[in-house]
């Protein structure tokens, strides 16, 4: 993780599905930079515990809240758990997602559902608990991850089962939702944006993705010939969550070596 100056001192971020790769990265780069984090995984307690261990070895504060984000309740208790523990909510890090069986061709309704109900309405959640503190503050922050997926790519390679368009639409709604969002709560001083990453190197793209396919991905399609590794999303996480962006909202920002030129 990159060493952080503390421009985030006295605040507090959630970030959900923080236990491992881009999540985990971000948690560690937050509290580096001064945030008490709050590190959320859907189910997985000794994975979040093991986080917050390493940011307090780092001398950083964190704690664990587990609970999945498709559910009303318990985003809910995780939002009153998290204002409970440090009285304030600041920052919000809507980074859970999940690619569920990558497959092209399932069109049954309740394989979209299932994403939608983590990428977008997991999101959609959060936001809604987390709010009415963030109106209380006047002041806040919330970063959605969508994807370079939520682009149309002419030279994608397509074989079999990758990438699920449906995993695509779910992170083309998040940017409509950053755009809409930010128009409404910029009132409140609360700024939205989403962050786009490219290709890169977690889990789940080294276990869905075929070596030959991503190699060819990153020829074909990337300006800096390399994928991403997590730490590579972390500085811009750190920048919208700080004051140096207080101006910027409403934005989706390509951190993707060139995939997508945005403009």
């Amino acid at each position: 993780m990159m060493a952080a100056a503390q421009e985030l001192a006295g605040k507090v971020a959630i970030v959900t599905g923080a236990g491992r790769n881009i999540g985990r990265a971000v948690a560690h780069d937050l509290a580096a930079a001064g945030a008490s984090v709050v590190v959320n995984t859907r189910a997985d307690t000794a994975q979040a515990d093991a986080v917050v261990r390493e940011i307090e070895a780092a001398g950083g504060k964190a704690v664990a809240i587990v609970g999945d984000v498709s559910d009303a309740a318990a985003v809910e208790r995780m939002a009153q758990a998290a204002a409970a523990r440090y009285g304030r909510i600041d920052i919000l890090i809507n980074n859970a997602a999940i690619f569920y069986g990558i497959d092209n061709f399932n069109s049954s309704f309740d394989y979209l559902r299932k994403i939608f109900d983590v990428n977008y309405f997991g999101t959609w959640l959060m936001c809604r608990a987390v709010f009415p503190y963030m109106e209380k503050q006047n002041s806040g922050v919330v970063i959605n991850q969508s994807s370079s997926a939520a682009y149309m790519h002419p030279n994608m390679p397509m074989p079999d089962g990758l990438p699920s368009f449906h995993y695509s639409v779910t992170k083309a709604a998040i940017n409509a939702m950053t755009h809409f969002m930010a128009g409404c709560t910029g009132i409140y001083g609360v700024r939205v944006n989403a962050i786009c990453p490219g290709p890169t190197l977690t889990e789940a793209t080294k276990q869905g993705v075929p070596q030959d396919i991503l190699e060819m991905i990153i020829n074909m399609m990337m300006a800096i010939k390399k994928p991403l590794d997590p730490d590579d999303l972390t500085g811009t996480a750190v920048w919208l969550a700080s004051d140096d962006a207080k101006m910027v909202t409403g934005q989706v920002i390509a951190v993707d070596g060139g995939m997508v030129m945005l403009g």
